[in-house]
């Protein structure tokens, strides 16, 4: 017996959610509801797709297969009847974006206000997170990323500022205290806030260029902090004098405006490309995405 189409989209939804209430959450229906949809479709397919626990519900190795396998398929069925929903009028329907915490926080605030106040009828929902995910999998219509990290087959637009810079601080207090770096090299001597990403990798060496110098730093750390989510400690560790940090400069400037971070070794601060808003040239355009593309190339 063939499963039902609805089934196989509360598995994805509660695979996702990672769990049933949260899964319900999202979409209007109950916890119980979702759970006897996906009991009803492994009866069907007559295999166990999810483990279940009083604290967690994941999926088995037969329930991660068919979700990887179905859920682009099924994208693709929803974008294409997006697509057939624009005929009817103007643009409507969910945008779903996966971008970096420093997009979030340094990218988005200036388009998005603006876009949906333009289109009333487009709902827009952010996954923010610095692991490296494939958009299409986690159910995005499109991410933001830097260049280094595009995969081939993908389209990409430029979005934000188009070139930024990584800026070195720290707090007055501490540069009274440790000394203030006038070069490179000078902060292996000095306490430093590192960051780590979802993948184990730490977020050095720091590199600096000037006059065509470009230079590598491996420093010293008793404060690591996971990127993306505990940004923002770094920065009030590094105001409460923790050490140097090197970030994004629109993440420091606020910060620098108000006297409680200094500029450090600015001189060698390097510049380096802006983000792209990117997506599948393999599937259908949903309205809302391609809506949102155009707004941004209007942008510029």
């Amino acid at each position: 017996m063939p499963a039902d189409l609805s089934d196989v989209q509360t598995l994805l939804a509660v695979a996702r959610a990672g769990g049933f209430r949260e899964a319900g959450r999202s979409s209007g229906a109950s916890a119980s509801t979702m759970s006897e949809a996906v009991r009803r479709l492994e009866e069907r397919l007559g295999v166990r797709l999810l483990h279940r626990t009083t604290r967690s519900v994941t999926p088995t190795e037969a329930g991660q297969r068919l979700i990887e396998r179905l859920g682009p398929a099924l994208a693709e069925v929803e974008a294409a009847l997006r697509v057939v929903d624009e005929l009817k009028g103007r643009p409507a329907g969910t945008l779903r974006l996966n971008v970096p915490v420093s997009a979030a926080r340094l990218v988005l605030p200036s388009i998005l206000p603006g876009f949906l106040v333009a289109y009333p009828d487009i709902r827009v929902e952010v996954d923010a997170e610095d692991g490296f995910v494939d958009v299409l999998a986690a159910g995005s219509d499109a991410g933001i990323r830097y260049d280094e990290r595009l995969a081939q087959d993908m389209i990409a637009i430029p979005i934000g500022p188009r070139v930024q810079r990584f800026a070195t601080a720290a707090s007055p207090a501490y540069l009274n205290r440790r000394g203030r770096p006038s070069h490179p090299r000078d902060l292996l001597s000095h306490d430093c806030i590192l960051g780590r990403f979802a993948s184990g990798a730490l977020t050095a060496p720091w590199e600096f260029e000037r006059d065509g110098e470009v230079l590598k730093v491996e420093p010293a750390s008793r404060l690591i902090v996971r990127v993306g989510g505990a940004t923002d400690l770094a920065v009030d560790a590094a105001i409460g004098g923790a050490g140097v940090i090197h970030l994004f400069e629109d993440w420091l400037v606020p910060h620098f405006a108000s006297g409680a971070l200094e500029p450090v070794l600015a001189d060698w601060w390097q510049p380096f490309s802006g983000p792209f808003l990117y997506y599948s040239q393999r599937r259908l355009v949903p309205p809302p995405l391609r809506t949102f593309v155009d707004y941004v190339r209007a942008l510029k």
